[in-house]
C-alpha cells in the first residue's frame, strides 16, 4: 500500500505500529447529544487524509466528509437527525427536508421525487386503493443491521469495508430490502459503494432509486465547476424563469441571499466501458469531486443548485427513472416492476480529486462528449425512452 509517500508491504506497515488504527481503519462509534442523540456511526480514515462517515442507523448513508481537513460533503442546518425524531408524512409530505443533510442520501426504494399518491392494486388489499408517497420515499431515515466492518488484506493491500441490511417493509405492502457495502482501499481516496435491492415479498413491488449526492464548501465556491459528459439539456425546474438567477449549469456563484433551488436533468454519454462521470471542481483549491455510475444503472442524471446562503450546496443525483416522477415512469412503461426474489444492483465510485493533475484527469474522462459551451443551453424536453423495463404482471397471477 502507498502511505505517506512510500510503497509499503503489509509486514513494513506493521513494522512502523503497534496497531493499523495508527494510520488508516474503521470503527464503531455512537453519537451522544441533541437531535443526533443515539445514532450509530461508522468513521473510516483511509490513510491519506481522507476521512468520512457512515450513519448504520440512517440508511448506511455517508455524513460527513473531508480531505486533509478540507470538507467536501454538505451539512444542512437539520443535522444528521435521528430517525425517531423523523415524520415521514410530515408538512404535507416534505418532512424529508428536516431529516436532509449528508454527502449522501438514498432515495427510494419505491419512490423517489415529489410527493404522488399512485394506485396500489399490486398488494391486493382493499383498505388501501392507493399507496402515498412523501418527497424521495422512506429509505433514507430507516436504520440497518449492521452485519459486519472492519479490515480485509488481500496480499499488501488493505481495504477498510461494512456492510449492513436496510428493509423496507409493510403488511399488505412492499417488502425491499437493500444490502449495501462500502469499501475504500486504504491510501486511496476512492469510496466504493455497491448496493443490492431485493424484492423479499409476494407481491409484485415498484423500485424507484436515487442518490442525492451533495457536495459542500469549499469544493464547493465561486468559480467551482461542474464537469460531465453532457449530451442534452433535458429538462429545467426554472424553466419559466431560466436566467433571472444569473446562474447557469457549469460555474457557480459564492453564496446568494433569496436564491430559488434550480434543478436540471441531463442526458449524459457514457464512456466505453459503460460508465457516467460527473465531478465538481474548485481549481484555486485543486480540489474536487467525482461521482462514477453505470448509465444502465442510473440512465438519469440531476443536478440540484442550492446556492441560498446557510444552505449552500450542489447535488449530484444519479436516478434510476426520469424526474417526472412515479406515475410518469408506471405511464411510459419505465417503472422498475420487482417481483418475488429479483432485485437490482448499483456500483458507483465517490473519488476525491485531490490535485491540478487529477483535475485534468476527471476533465479527460468526461472529454469524449462536450459540454455544452453556454451557461443556458436550449432546453430539448427530450426524456429518452428508458428501454429494459417489463410491465407488471397481474397481481392475480400465480408463479407456476
Amino acid at each position: 500500500m502507498k502511505l505517506y509517500g512510500e510503497t509499503l508491504s503489509r509486514r513494513e506497515v506493521a513494522s512502523r505500529a503497534g496497531d493499523m488504527s495508527q494510520f488508516a481503519g474503521v470503527r464503531l462509534m455512537t453519537l451522544g447529544d441533541g437531535l443526533e442523540r443515539g445514532i450509530r456511526m461508522l468513521e473510516f480514515r483511509s490513510g491519506t487524509g481522507l476521512r468520512f462517515t457512515v450513519l448504520v442507523d440512517r440508511c448506511m448513508d455517508v455524513a460527513d466528509c473531508d480531505y486533509r481537513g478540507m470538507a467536501v460533503g454538505w451539512n444542512s442546518p437539520s443535522g444528521f437527525r435521528h430517525p425517531a425524531l423523523h415524520e415521514y408524512e410530515g408538512e404535507g409530505g416534505l418532512g424529508f427536508l428536516r431529516s436532509f443533510s449528508g454527502l449522501m442520501i438514498t432515495c427510494g426504494m419505491d419512490h423517489i421525487l415529489f410527493m404522488n399518491d399512485v394506485d396500489a392494486g399490486n398488494y391486493n388489499y382493499g383498505p388501501r386503493p392507493t399507496a402515498s408517497h412523501s418527497i424521495h420515499g422512506r429509505a433514507g431515515t430507516i436504520p440497518a443491521r449492521l452485519t459486519g466492518y472492519g479490515e480485509r488484506w488481500d496480499g499488501d493491500r488493505c481495504f477498510l469495508w461494512a456492510e449492513g441490511v436496510v428493509r423496507q417493509a409493510a403488511v399488505f405492502g412492499e417488502y425491499l430490502e437493500m444490502t449495501r457495502r462500502i469499501e475504500i482501499e486504504v491510501g486511496t481516496n476512492d469510496i466504493q459503494l455497491h448496493d443490492v435491492v431485493r424484492n423479499a415479498g409476494f407481491y409484485e413491488t415498484p423500485h424507484m432509486y436515487c442518490y442525492h449526492i451533495n457536495v459542500g464548501h469549499p469544493v464547493l465556491a465561486e468559480g467551482s465547476r461542474y464537469l460531465a459528459p453532457i449530451h442534452d439539456v433535458v429538462w429545467a425546474a426554472h424553466e419559466q424563469t431560466y436566467r433571472d438567477q444569473g446562474v447557469g449549469y457549469r460555474t457557480f456563484p459564492g453564496p446568494q441571499d433569496g436564491f430559488h433551488e434550480q434543478v436540471w436533468q441531463h442526458d449524459m454519454t457514457p464512456d466505453t466501458d459503460g460508465s457516467v462521470s460527473v465531478a465538481l471542481v474548485n481549481d484555486a483549491l485543486s480540489l474536487g469531486f467525482e461521482v462514477i455510475t453505470q448509465k444502465d444503472q442510473f440512465p438519469a442524471m440531476y443536478e440540484w443548485q442550492n446556492l441560498q446562503a446557510g444552505q449552500y450546496a450542489l447535488g449530484i443525483e444519479p436516478s434510476t427513472n426520469h424526474v417526472l416522477g412515479n406515475q410518469a415512469a408506471r405511464d411510459r412503461g419505465e417503472m422498475i416492476w420487482l417481483g418475488h426474489g429479483e432485485e437490482r444492483h448499483y456500483d458507483s465510485t465517490f473519488r476525491i480529486l485531490t490535485s491540478s493533475d487529477e483535475i485534468k484527469e476527471a476533465e479527460a474522462r468526461v472529454a469524449h462528449q462536450s459540454q455544452p459551451d453556454e451557461d443556458f443551453p436550449a432546453l430539448s424536453g427530450n426524456f429518452p425512452k428508458i428501454e429494459g423495463r417489463r410491465a407488471m404482471r397481474s397481481p392475480m397471477k400465480k408463479d407456476n
